[in-house]
């Protein structure tokens, strides 16, 4: 009796708290699903009333769809690539005992905690800018050209700009893993004449796939919703549209309220789509 009167009053506790958890979902989706059926032009007419499918069809057969998921998933996949394979190397150094080991720790996830609009900037016009940038000044040392990398490589700078803000959240993930390793193992294996690449092939890295599956589960569902970055250094310019800019573009620039929310729509199926298949991953990766 006590443990059901306990349920019920934490039940209670949070219903205020699920109730407008949901209503913050909810009536988004809803405003969005409305819009999406609906010929919504703000500065031509206002709502002229009932589309039907022909703002789905109208998106997905447009010339830039299909390059704007394609370019989605090629930044997603860049960046999951380049932060796991440096976070587990950062990890792994940082597991190590050095001198002033927690402010090398705070330095190295400071810039998770940077906004994606500062970062960007920071990275446009100290690093990447062809006249004055960090890079300019490098190549000129050595005698080279610079590059305008927001124009001649704009997604491997996308990607590079991105990956640097969610690194530090992969190492801090892949950090915790490798500390909850058994070091008695990895002794018993250095005993035995393991070589320090079979000992991370055969141990650490099999410990770490629990991590590497929650890292690349959370920041692909982040990741695919990639705007600010975007918006900030190339506004979508030099093939690094996305399928989120593409929203915004049929939703402010355009001012096709249901074009842009049939798009929305179009992206939440792809989310969802992405996240189911990396939580069958996830899951496999637990039950073992």
């Amino acid at each position: 009796m006590a443990t059901r009167h306990f349920r019920s009053t934490a039940r209670l506790m949070m219903a205020p708290a699920v109730i407008l958890l949901l209503g913050w979902m909810l009536v988004p989706l809803t405003m969005t699903l409305w819009f999406s059926f609906r010929r919504y032009l703000p500065l031509r007419g206002g709502d002229l009333g009932w589309a039907g499918f022909d703002n789905y069809v109208r998106f997905v057969t447009s010339g830039a769809f299909w390059p704007s998921v394609q370019t989605t998933l090629i930044i997603v996949g860049g960046v999951l690539v380049i932060t796991v394979a440096l976070g587990v190397v950062l990890a792994l150094l940082l597991d190590q005992p050095i001198w002033g080991q927690g402010a090398v720790r705070i330095l190295v996830i400071a810039p998770f905690f940077v906004m994606p609009t500062v970062s960007a900037l920071v990275w446009k016009n100290m690093f990447m800018d062809p006249v004055n940038g960090l890079f300019a000044h490098l190549w000129r040392f050595f005698g080279a050209e610079p590059v305008a990398w927001l124009s001649d490589v704009p997604l491997a700078s996308i990607v590079v700009i991105v990956s640097w803000q969610w690194l530090p959240f992969a190492t801090l993930i892949l950090l915790t893993a490798v500390q909850s390793l058994d070091r008695e193992q990895l002794e018993a294996a250095e005993m035995d004449g393991a070589s320090p690449l079979a000992r991370f092939g055969f141990i650490v890295l099999p410990h770490l796939s629990r991590a590497i599956t929650i890292v690349v589960l959370i920041q692909t569902i982040f990741l695919l919703s990639i705007f600010a970055e975007i918006f900030v250094t190339t506004g979508g310019a030099f093939g690094t549209r996305t399928l989120t800019y593409l929203i915004y573009q049929r939703v402010l620039e355009s001012q096709n309220v249901g074009l842009g929310s049939a798009g929305g729509v179009y992206a939440i199926i792809l989310a969802n789509i992405v996240a189911i298949f990396l939580m069958r991953i996830v899951g496999k990766n637990l039950d073992r």
